[in-house]
């Protein structure tokens, strides 16, 4: 038997209808929940005394805790884990939102780092929560257009446009007696086979080119793979993370020192990436307080999906994700990351 079959077989129809209740109580008004506001509801057809049975045994077996100071009862990691993977059915997006992330990708054209850009605020308006965009890996990339133009007598300038619209020039020193048509002539061979090649296939190894028939054009072409290869500014680009919405998550926690935590989180691009990287890698799309590896997002809850842009294998070569405290809105936050995730691949794919 699985771990998740036999973490459902832990409770019944009637005790997970009463979690869910707690749950979908508690994100709506942030307020513990009370046997008797359980009992209310329509789909939970119990006297008030079974609901308080029922609700001590969700507390006793995990699902359930109590502040100090209240009667009610609030869902633990545990709760909205079980939350997430059984009851909270697949929902569309609102109307509202549909038409929102409609009218954003209509537009979203040109750079492709301002549409990465402007995902992480569109989320962060879907949301209410932190958003998170990761852009495709460096050496997935795509050269779109490459060539290679003499700055002086011993210089020359490579130039590399890539498909996440980063324009990547590059000194390169060359011979003084290199004559300008051997330049030329290695422009038009940068341009012929460079172009639809991703970053890793002309840094691999195994990667050849074919010589040109002239070898002070071969020793130019060498030169300009030998630097795309170099490690460089490349390594600050290899996973550029836009992060939108810090401010509004902030209001959503009640402890100064919390916030602070989970903003130094933020602000550091590789945690970010490796926090969203490790989600995904575990097969989930949801990782609930204390199973972020992260002592500081120990009480926040990540909605993640991957992107895929320009990879004809269609393995993921970046991640959106959003942020926010456990007490979210799954749901819509899971609906919101899928709908954007897969319109922002669609984007990256056809641009």
């Amino acid at each position: 038997m699985s771990n998740e079959n036999a973490l459902h077989d832990e409770l019944d129809d009637r005790k997970a209808a009463i979690l869910k209740t707690v749950v979908t109580g508690y994100v709506e008004s942030a307020q513990p929940i009370g046997s008797s506001q359980v009992a209310r509801d329509p789909s939970i057809d119990v006297s008030p005394a079974t609901v308080r049975a029922d609700m001590a045994t969700l507390e006793r077996d995990g699902f359930l805790t109590h502040p100090h100071t209240s009667a009610g009862r609030v869902p633990t990691d545990k709760g909205y884990r079980f939350f997430v993977d059984h009851l909270a059915a697949p929902l569309p997006l609102v109307p509202q939102k549909q038409e929102q992330v409609q009218e954003f990708f209509s537009r979203a054209h040109g750079e492709i780092e301002r549409m990465l850009h402007d995902t992480s605020q569109l989320l962060v308006q879907l949301t209410d929560c932190a958003a998170v965009v990761v852009s495709p890996e460096h050496e997935r990339l795509v050269v779109r257009s490459a060539f290679l133009t003499r700055l002086g007598r011993r210089t020359a300038l490579l130039v590399v446009v890539l498909s996440n619209g980063v324009v990547d020039k590059q000194a390169i020193t060359i011979d003084e007696d290199v004559a300008d048509e051997d330049v030329a002539a290695a422009s038009v061979y940068v341009q012929q086979h460079f172009s639809e090649q991703t970053m890793g296939q002309l840094g691999s190894n195994g990667f050849t080119l074919p010589d040109s028939g002239r070898a002070e054009v071969d020793l130019l072409v060498q030169r300009c793979r030998l630097t795309l290869e170099a490690p460089s500014e490349h390594d600050s680009r290899s996973d550029q993370v836009f992060v939108g919405g810090t401010s509004r998550m902030a209001e959503r926690f009640g402890a100064v020192e919390q916030v602070r935590a989970v903003l130094s989180i933020l602000e550091q691009s590789y945690v970010v990436v490796s926090v969203l990287q490790d989600v995904l890698a575990q097969g989930l799309s949801v990782s609930i307080g204390s199973e972020n590896r992260l002592e500081p997002l120990a009480k926040c809850s990540l909605v993640v999906a991957p992107i895929v842009g320009d990879d004809s294998s269609g393995v993921a070569s970046g991640a959106i994700g959003v942020l926010g405290p456990t007490r979210m809105d799954y749901p819509q936050a899971l609906a919101a990351v899928a709908v954007v995730g897969q319109r922002l691949s669609r984007e990256l794919l056809e641009s």
